[in-house]
């Protein structure tokens, strides 16, 4: 009976060894550094670093009247996703970028964040861009 159970114990650790020993591209924070100029995809409740290592975080969808897929509507709609930015002042700024009417992008001391596209559904995932200002 003891001969079955050490290779079962091994088996049950293996994983763990495997799970110990890998590396998460998003370093030990836990999350991904975005680069400059690139577009970027960011889901709901998820937060991003930026180069100039502030921190980015998309908070929720506020408000979603954009016209359906295969719908003929007369006005094309407008949704609200509200994020919250954090700069080298450790003060937390929430802001809304909007896809139609509003704001599509915010400059936030020396980077601009530019909304570029919201997914459909419930926590749609954004697609963003991040830049220093000129």
């Amino acid at each position: 009976m003891r001969r079955r159970f050490v290779p079962m114990l091994y088996a049950g650790f293996l994983p763990l060894l495997f799970a110990a020993c890998s590396t998460s591209p998003a370093g030990a924070s836990g999350q991904r550094t975005v680069q400059d100029g690139e577009s970027f995809a960011i889901a709901h409740g998820e937060q991003v670093a930026l180069p100039d290592k502030s921190t980015l975080r998309y908070v929720k969808l506020v408000n979603d009247s954009r016209c359906a897929p295969d719908v003929r509507c007369v006005w094309a709609g407008d949704a609200e996703v509200e994020f919250e930015w954090t700069g080298g002042s450790g003060s937390p700024q929430s802001f809304i970028l909007h896809t139609g009417r509003g704001d599509r992008s915010k400059d936030l001391d020396g980077r601009r964040v530019t909304l570029e596209s919201l997914a459909r559904g419930a926590d749609p995932q954004a697609q963003l861009r991040s830049e220093p200002t000129p």
